[in-house]
């Protein structure tokens, strides 16, 4: 039994759908970080970055998103969450879900957790005042040029849909119009019809 540890509004809900999307037995564990409980003892001791998601899964414990997904779909391939057969497509999705994680997240990032790259507030509030800007620059590069349609890699669906829907609901909060983005929008909508998503989102609200 895999077991998820999460946090409401973070990057964790691409993984929980994931797990959801394929069928894989788990359970989940909500941390209250209003009361700094991911960075409790008893949470450090099974990840010891103070993050989520974090997965415990019978060989040990995963974490970073794109590793988990990969993980999740190379561990139930029944589910076809991934381009498993061909090594090159893969990797573009790998690819994907690597910008997603170390750009993308990162800008958002800047919003509330300037604290890791900066002491001084004039540049905490320098930061936020780009998320606009840059989260924008983001999201246009995907509409453009990586969101194939209706999925992100075409015609089928990967958990690197899940990591895209994750980080779209970010946008209304980092000033960002997604009317301005019309396939991010026709993706977030078709994600929300899926039975997996709606499960989902009603166990993070639980």
């Amino acid at each position: 039994m895999l077991k998820l540890y999460f946090a409401p509004g973070t990057c964790a809900l691409a993984s929980h759908i994931a797990l959801a999307e394929a069928g894989a037995p788990y359970t989940t564990e909500k941390l209250d970080f209003k009361i700094n409980q991911q960075n409790s003892p008893e949470y450090l001791k099974i990840n010891p970055k103070g993050r989520v998601p974090t997965l415990v899964t019978e060989r040990g414990v995963l974490t970073e998103t794109p590793a988990m997904l990969a993980y999740i779909a190379q561990t139930y391939p029944q589910a076809k969450l991934a381009p498993l057969d061909d090594a090159f497509e893969f990797a573009k999705l790998q690819s994907f879900n690597s910008y997603l994680c170390s750009t993308v997240h990162i800008c958002h990032a800047h919003k509330m957790r300037g604290a890791r790259w900066a002491t001084q507030e004039t540049s905490f509030t320098d930061m936020k005042a780009m998320i606009p800007k840059t989260m924008g620059a983001c999201f246009n590069l995907i509409e453009r040029d990586m969101l194939k349609g209706p999925w992100v890699m075409g015609e089928n669906y990967s958990v690197g849909d899940a990591y895209l829907y994750t980080l779209t609901l970010w946008l209304d909060g980092d000033g960002v119009d997604i009317a301005t983005l019309p396939k991010v929008k026709a993706h977030r909508a078709a994600m929300e019809s899926r039975p997996a998503v709606q499960k989902v989102l009603a166990e993070q609200k639980a």
